[in-house]
């Protein structure tokens, strides 16, 4: 992708003060239309599993795309889904880590923590200590 990826843009000084505020939301509202599709509109739904900002590529428009499928999973709806842990540290549902067990939520507590990133523009790492005392 033209842009490269989330990451990339959070974390280059010039890159992120190119984007105005309206570019970020719309990256972020990309996403949710992303994961709202993989969850919603197939069959069976898909679970990604690790969304974090260097998987979220953007294009020249600036248009988010999920990328890098690697660990995502069909989500059976005659199966436990139990599996064993994946994901990038931080961006892992609390839930997910003490249950094993795979649902759309474990994607959506990734997207808040993606979307908490993008708007204080600090890795999640940085975050959690914040995010502990609220």
């Amino acid at each position: 992708m033209e842009r490269g990826n989330l990451f990339y843009a959070l974390r280059i000084d010039d890159e992120a003060e190119k984007l105005s505020w309206s570019q970020w939301v719309n990256i972020i509202i990309g996403t949710a239309n992303a994961l709202a599709y993989m969850h919603h509109d197939c069959y069976p739904p898909i679970v990604h599993r690790d969304v974090t900002s260097s998987n979220i590529l953007l294009n020249s428009e600036l248009h988010a795309v999920v990328s890098d499928f690697g660990t995502a999973r069909l989500l059976d709806p005659d199966s436990s889904n139990k599996t064993l842990q994946v994901g990038t540290y931080g961006y892992v549902a609390p839930e997910f880590a003490y249950t094993l067990t795979v649902t759309e939520k474990c994607d959506v507590y990734s997207f808040g923590v993606l979307a908490l990133e993008t708007i204080t523009g600090r890795h999640p790492r940085a975050n959690l200590v914040f995010v502990r005392f609220l």
